[in-house]
């Protein structure tokens, strides 16, 4: 991995996770749906391993107005950045070199700045859109510490964190680091993951902060590897479906779509609480981007085949997803005849499909 001067190892990690602060108010369709919140770990954690060196060249080796130059400006002591920071971002982040990934990772284990963290870690999520500066993040050991700042108090950081480790996880083997990372401290599925929804639960409707960790859970949810680990989150997606804007209710589906496409996560899927509106989005006055996502996971559900004994089972648990949307009495089976003559082509034929 990274020399002496890079990121703190393993044996460290456990401080890389930390409690989440709510951002603001609960909702109130989630909390009439399911009973109390995801559990708090009020534990506090501290970093137990040492920062990384400074790893500036000599400035006779620099030339003036050279983008090293400007990465090299970041003082990875003094808090203050904002200069050195700001010509760092207006430059393209595939022409940052690994030298200069290391230094904004040391920068931000260092920076005691909130604007400072949220500024590097903007630079170094725009940097990892690009599959190479994934790859040299993982061997520096940065997935860590950037999924530290999960736990940072400021809203901005998080946000920036989570598209950080959204774009990180467009790499597969990244994707796996990140879980084995989590799994070595045991806390991947009884923190990590909670604490993600928690954040989504907690933070105010159609923030940043819920999107941008909806679309962490999209990537983590793409292969079925990860997914057990969102059986809890159901409840959860299908509240935001009747109560968020446009854009949180795509990524909101995405998500259920990943978890629907797996026969294994069908049995938690319908027994979880979803609220009675949720069949309400069937209509021809829903967005096309998310009724065509929405009849895709209602084409995923119908699929599935329970035995009479489990149905009967689903039927007396109430407001349970089959009762809402599987069972007989459900009205979108109606809902589905109607949106026969949506004017969309594709919509249409996935009805059809459904239907048939």
């Amino acid at each position: 991995m990274g020399d002496g001067s890079a990121i703190p190892k393993l044996g460290s990690m456990k401080a890389l996770i930390g409690i989440f602060v709510g951002a603001g108010a609960s909702y109130g369709i989630y909390k009439l749906i399911k009973e109390g919140s995801f559990r708090r770990n009020k534990k506090s954690v501290s970093s137990e391993g040492p920062g990384v060196k400074s790893c500036q060249p000599s400035e006779a080796n620099i030339q003036r107005g050279s983008l090293l130059a400007r990465v090299s400006g970041l003082d990875v002591i003094c808090p203050r950045a904002e200069a050195a920071s700001g010509d760092v971002i207006h430059e393209s982040p595939g022409n940052l070199e690994p030298q200069h990934l290391k230094m904004l990772l040391s920068c931000l284990q260092t920076n005691n700045n909130a604007s400072d963290r949220c500024q590097i870690l903007l630079t170094l999520g725009n940097a990892v859109a690009f599959s190479v500066n994934q790859d040299l993040i993982r061997e520096f050991e940065g997935i860590g510490v950037i999924a530290y700042f999960l736990s940072d108090p400021t809203p901005e950081v998080k946000v920036q964190t989570l598209n950080a480790l959204n774009n990180l996880c467009m790499n597969i083997t990244n994707q796996e680091q990140i879980k084995m990372l989590l799994l070595y401290v045991g806390l991947l599925s009884q923190v990590y993951v909670p604490q993600v929804l928690e954040l989504i639960e907690m933070s105010p409707v159609n923030s940043d902060l819920q999107l941008g960790a909806l679309r962490l859970l999209t990537n983590l949810s793409v292969t079925d590897k990860h997914q057990h680990m969102l059986k809890d989150s159901v409840t959860l997606l299908l509240s935001l479906l009747v109560v968020s804007s446009e854009a949180l209710q795509v990524q909101a589906l995405k998500v259920l779509v990943n978890l629907s496409s797996n026969p294994d996560m069908m049995d938690d899927i319908v027994q979880a609480q979803a609220p009675a509106s949720v069949v309400l989005l069937f209509d021809a006055r829903t967005s096309p981007a998310v009724l065509l996502r929405l009849l895709t996971f209602a084409g995923n559900l119908k699929a599935w085949r329970p035995s009479i004994q489990v149905a009967d089972e689903l039927r007396r648990r109430q407001d349970c997803l089959f009762r809402v949307m599987l069972d007989e009495p459900s009205q979108l089976h109606s809902r589905l005849v109607q949106l026969l003559s949506h004017p969309d082509g594709e919509i249409q034929a996935q009805v059809a499909r459904i239907l048939t």
